[in-house]
């Protein structure tokens, strides 16, 4: 007899199929299949939490094997498939050949809940597993994909009784509406972080976000402290439209496999996209994936949203040089001795960064002019170098690069600023238009359009070639940031509901693109 049961491992999981073999002799429990620490810990647990849930535990040899054998196994999530294999083998009930079984015990036999439900779910209906016992914690997220039959159990003894039932009638038994029922709906994004019309000024950063929403581009801004640059980037998500369903399925099961569902939607639907602010004190590992049981990064619960950065150049250099592959291929790949695995990262990056190291480039001392005197009390050796640490390949990647003026003068109850719900509903619509025009590839934004698809999408009118040549002369722009730019203008034209990019959106995305490569550029920058 066996139970099939998941292990998280990368971005897909591998199906566990648990045997257990009773023979005579010494009373104890042997598991074999490469199991970690945690798995082998399911002993004890396993053990109690028969005892206190009122069965008798066979006073038997026990043999417990994982296969595949070949790949490590970790965390808890094999306890109640090792016991309920146990109860199969011993006699006490039957089993049917496909049943996923998941879920963490208590020493009481209180069934927790573990990581990676939705994505088991999914794996198991590819090799046409249609039912699954599930902790009761985890049932809005296996109730997402709606095509499986589950039965979602508070302790052992609910999974013992489910499964005569199953033996008896030939189908498990469903819970009922009370103990599924969902909480209730999140709030608004614009409630959650916040809205554009508390941010007076600074209307340059405020279209380079629009247009960074609007086309998944991805953005830099600078410039001295307390000039709004993280408290706008924090108000990002709130311009954002809500997923599409099978994107946000998509970010759920990533975000289940780390674990982080329950924090983000209650345990349901993640529906918007995500937003992601690591600290600058994080590891390779924590922004990329990886660690010993393959786990997403950052970047990868990033996925169809967005990587923020705040005071980038003091993240370590190998982390930020790292991010240049995933920006061109979406995607990442973490080699171990076992294999290769693929991870998403789809994401788009906005950095926060100051102009110099004290922060007083860009900010003059009041009442004198910026161009005589930026306040700044770092050398010009020790600017340069704090901009290095960014890179010229990184920011080459970077479509938009915005330098903002010092802080604002507030004026309380002054208003007149946009709110974010009106900037939403033009993203939204030049999200509508995009899906429309890639309706027949994968692609999901401008952004990510590859060279071919930059010829056949971004035609522009005869003076708009013009300026876009001149401009390109002009500045020097390599061919990754030309195409850049006319990605950009593509998004530009979008937002104005333009099939043709004319001369002023070519300009506007000019515009974005020619500060950045030099931090001295803060003091060029008008009003």
């Amino acid at each position: 007899m066996h139970v099939l049961a998941y292990a998280p491992w990368g971005a897909q999981g591998i199906i566990i199929r648990v045997e257990a073999d009773i023979r005579r002799g010494i009373p104890g429990i042997d598991i074999s299949g490469l199991a970690e620490g945690a798995v082998r810990e399911a002993r004890e647990r396993v053990r109690a939490s028969f005892r206190n849930s009122g069965f008798t535990f066979p006073p038997d040899r026990i043999l417990i094997n994982l296969a595949p054998a070949g790949l490590r196994k970790d965390g808890a999530s094999l306890d109640l498939p090792i016991a309920i294999s146990v109860m199969a083998a011993s006699g006490m009930i039957s089993l049917p050949d496909k049943l996923m079984i998941l879920g963490e015990l208590e020493l009481s036999g209180r069934v927790r809940p573990v990581r990676g439900v939705l994505a088991a779910v999914a794996a198991g209906l590819k090799e046409g597993i249609t039912e699954y016992v599930l902790p009761l914690d985890n049932a809005r997220e296996a109730a997402i994909l709606g095509q499986a039959r589950f039965f979602a159990a508070a302790s052992l003894a609910e999974v013992f009784h489910a499964l005569l039932v199953r033996s008896e009638t030939g189908l498990l038994p469903e819970n009922t509406d009370a103990e599924l029922s969902d909480e209730e709906d999140p709030q608004e994004g614009s409630v959650l972080w916040g809205d554009f019309s508390e941010v007076q000024g600074q209307s340059r950063y405020k279209r380079a976000l629009e247009i960074a929403a609007a086309g998944g581009h991805n953005l830099l801004v600078f410039g001295p402290p307390g000039s709004g640059k993280t408290m706008l980037a924090r108000r990002f998500p709130s311009i954002m439209p809500p997923l599409a369903g099978e994107e946000a399925v998509e970010v759920t099961r990533i975000h289940s496999l780390a674990g982080q569902v329950d924090s983000l939607s209650g345990g349901g639907l993640i529906r918007d996209p995500p937003f992601r602010s690591p600290h600058h004190s994080a590891s390779v590992e924590g922004v990329l994936g990886g660690g010993r049981s393959i786990r997403p990064g950052e970047i990868s619960l990033a996925h169809l949203g967005t990587l923020f950065l705040d005071e980038a150049p003091e993240f370590r250099i190998s982390v930020l040089q790292s991010l240049r592959e995933p920006l061109e291929d979406h995607l990442i790949t973490i080699v171990r001795a076992e294999g290769p695995l693929q991870l998403p990262a789809d994401f788009q990056l906005i950095l926060a960064a100051n102009s110099c190291p004290c922060g007083r480039l860009g900010a003059a001392p009041l009442g004198q002019d910026l161009a005589q005197d930026s306040g700044c009390f770092c050398s010009s050796e020790e600017i340069r170098r704090y901009w290095r640490r960014l890179g010229a390949a990184l920011l080459d990647r970077i479509e938009l690069r915005v330098p903002v003026n010092g802080p604002q003068v507030l004026v309380p109850g002054q208003g007149g600023e946009e709110e974010s719900a009106l900037i939403r509903q033009r993203v939204q619509g030049a999200w509508d238009i995009q899906r429309e025009r890639f309706a027949a590839s994968p692609l999901r934004r401008n952004g990510r359009m590859s060279p071919g698809m930059i010829e056949e999408h971004c035609r522009l009118s005869p003076k708009a070639q013009e300026a876009f040549g001149m401009a390109a002369r002009k500045l020097g722009l390599s061919g990754r940031a030309c195409h850049g730019v006319l990605k950009v203008g593509r998004t530009i034209a979008d937002l104005a509901g333009e099939e043709l990019i004319d001369t002023v959106h070519i300009l506007e995305a000019v515009q974005h693109r020619r500060y950045g490569d030099d931090p001295y550029d803060i003091l060029s920058l008008d009003g």
